[in-house]
């Protein structure tokens, strides 16, 4: 049985596998062709952080598969109460067949998994947010960037800039990352993304200078500054990462032909500007949508290995 918590834990023939799932069951959707293939199977989604896309992606998900999704909150089960972590997983998963989390720490979710008799996927956590990143590279697939792509990402060196140093490094494109001095991703994270770039011949930059960053990619993406928890920290982080909003001179930069991705919520005048936002908002959206359809294809690739 396998779980999906971070790419890391995948080669790159599984992550095209899942990415090509994903592409079937789109084309499928798009003619109304709803395979049933988790036909009766219950998804638990855990959520300790609210969401919009992660929570709809999710149960629209599994429906379309057949199945059907039972949303907790924290304020729902006794886990918000003080159950340990281990005992909600050993509960959970004798009643249902497939469990995502949304939560805070990654330590939380390994240790469900841990516990759990059916694959655990995560939604999000503080260190990685994989499914944002299957769906970023459907959608460049669909844009025709996939094949040896630039990607720059700037801003925080937060899960999402973890979660592209995963994806680039397991498929062996080039990442180049930009954040403001004191906000880099964390340094075993980047140990991780160079061990595996040896086997990949992924490149990847760390640095300080957007430009730099962003000078002749075919994808520029960015993140909120401010994360959920973040909140009274929202001056100082506001005061750091100046010049490093994506606006229309620094996306100028890029190639002419390059896209922009935004993982959502967007914070315009922030982390983006508002016509780099509207200039690119098909792709973001693009993006958006394709939460539901890589989320497909991690499911059914889940339930598969389980039954092999």
């Amino acid at each position: 049985m396998r779980h999906f918590l971070s790419l890391k834990d995948f080669s790159k023939e599984e992550i095209l596998e899942m990415i090509g799932l994903a592409r079937t069951i789109k084309e499928q959707a798009k003619k109304k062709d709803f395979v049933p293939y988790l036909q009766n199977q219950t998804l638990a989604m855990i959520f300790e952080k609210s969401s919009t896309r992660t929570r709809v992606s999710f149960e629209v998900g599994i429906y379309q598969l057949g199945g059907i999704g039972l949303f907790l909150s924290k304020n729902d089960i006794q886990l918000g109460r003080g159950e340990p972590m281990k005992d909600t997983a050993r509960v959970v998963s004798r009643m249902c067949d497939m469990v995502m989390i949304r939560t805070y720490a990654q330590e939380k979710l390994e240790e469900f998994a841990r516990y759990s008799q059916v694959p655990v996927i995560n939604g999000l956590t503080d260190r990685y947010h994989p499914v944002q990143l299957m769906a970023d590279y459907l959608t460049m697939i669909e844009y025709g960037k996939a094949e040896n792509p630039v990607v720059a990402y700037v801003g925080d060196g937060n899960n999402m800039a973890h979660s592209w140093l995963m994806l680039a490094s397991k498929l062996g494109f080039t990442l180049r990352i930009a954040t403001p001095k004191g906000y880099e991703p964390d340094s075993e994270v980047v140990e991780d993304a160079l061990e595996f770039a040896k086997g990949s011949g992924a490149t990847i930059e760390l640095g300080h200078d957007p430009r730099a960053a962003v000078r002749d990619a075919d994808v520029v993406t960015t993140d909120t500054w401010i994360s959920m928890g973040q909140e009274d920290e929202k001056d100082r982080r506001l005061k750091d990462f100046a010049g490093f909003m994506v606006d229309e001179a620094l996306m100028g930069l890029a190639k002419p032909d390059a896209i922009f991705l935004h993982c959502l919520p967007a914070y315009r005048g922030y982390e983006v500007s508002e016509e780099v936002f509207e200039s690119h908002a098909d792709e973001i959206f693009d993006e958006a949508e394709n939460r539901l359809h890589a989320q497909k294809g991690v499911m059914v690739w889940l339930d598969r290995k389980r039954s092999e």
